[in-house]
């Protein structure tokens, strides 16, 4: 059950960090990490970095600041990446590309977030005086608006070929590379090679109340930090929220099967209700997208009258709502959701 006795489906940014993690965070050993002193810290980064399979990796506040950092490594003012529309860079980051890096977004249309290879080959632009030249390719992996969909390692592969040869930097957005991992058995270190930047978020189906890392080589970390002060990211004592970090990193990945299970269960059962209601092909993680048509109703009217029943659900556009599974989510929350689908069904 989530906060405030609410079956809380909106994201799993909402996941309250265990008790194990509020241990260790009152007993972390800290020291300032601006100086490189946090030991707390430190070991956070050496963990992430080695489980992704690369030198370094950097401490952020936030997935967004993750991913505007890396941004700003890997594109030169001026010029152009080319990324899926519905990525979270471009739609939830507040323009930060352009305000942050003079970065142009060359935006492709794709099935659920998924980049076309071929596609991005066609997107690429040289470096000619008249063009708006491409220094990067941006992926999102699993996809926010794509509904937790994961790329298959072959797109993957073939995206970072087309980039090398192109002479122009990957980086991913791998803020649920966690759920991508257990559901599909890919190694993280295999996720890890595919880019030159990456950012990994500790604090959605992982439960830490805070932190994401950027992940790459060790020259590019070392750049990246440069910019994490830059952009007023600087912490101290940050041994404090680093230590819910490693708890996340060390004992919260594999559970996430049960959040794969229960959304799984839950679009099943959707899918039974209200026939048309949801693409079981698309419930491959710990997101169910649910298009309200089946019922009749805009999103707006199903989520306000969801609320009603104690359960709480995102809006992703006029007719679609997404429900997402995570730690504070049990069977009951589920049961409970489905008893408000269907007393709206039979009304």
């Amino acid at each position: 059950m989530g906060i405030r006795g609410l079956a809380d489906l909106r994201s799993d940014t909402v996941t309250t960090p265990t008790g194990e993690m509020r241990r260790a965070m009152y007993e972390a050993e800290v020291g300032d990490d601006v100086y490189g002193e946090d030991p707390t810290v430190n070991r956070l980064e050496e963990i992430v970095a080695g489980m992704l399979g690369r030198e370094a990796a950097l401490f952020v506040a936030t997935g967004t600041q993750g991913n505007q950092t890396c941004v700003r490594v890997v594109s030169r003012q001026g010029t152009g990446a080319v990324i899926d529309a519905e990525a979270h860079i471009v739609n939830y980051e507040s323009g930060g590309g352009a305000a942050l890096s003079g970065v142009q977004f060359r935006t492709l249309d794709s099935e659920r977030g998924i980049l076309d290879p071929e596609a991005v080959r066609s997107a690429i632009r040289p470096n000619a005086y008249h063009l708006t030249p491409t220094s990067a390719v941006m992926i999102e992996n699993t996809h926010n608006r794509g509904g937790g969909s994961i790329y298959p390692l072959e797109t993957l592969q073939a995206i970072r070929r087309i980039a090398v040869e192109a002479g122009v930097k990957v980086h991913a957005d791998y803020a649920r590379v966690w759920n991508a991992h257990v559901a599909t058995g890919v190694a993280l270190t295999t996720y890890g090679a595919l880019c030159d930047t990456m950012s990994v978020c500790l604090s959605k189906g992982l439960a830490a109340p805070v932190g994401s890392l950027v992940v790459g080589d060790a020259d590019v970390v070392a750049e990246a930090r440069k910019i994490r002060r830059l952009y007023g990211g600087g912490m101290r004592q940050a041994g404090v929220i680093a230590a819910a970090g490693i708890v996340a990193v060390e004992g919260m990945i594999e559970r996430l099967a049960e959040d794969h299970a229960r959304a799984r269960s839950l679009g099943e059962s959707l899918a039974e209700l209200l026939p048309g209601s949801v693409d079981l092909g698309q419930v491959v993680t710990n997101m169910v997208q649910v298009d309200t048509n089946a019922m009749g109703k805009t999103a707006a009217e199903v989520a306000s009258a969801l609320v009603g029943d104690g359960v709480l659900v995102g809006q992703m556009g006029p007719t679609s709502l997404r429900l997402v599974t995570h730690k504070d989510v049990d069977d009951a929350d589920v049961e409970r959701a489905l008893a408000a689908f269907r007393s709206l069904a039979n009304a």
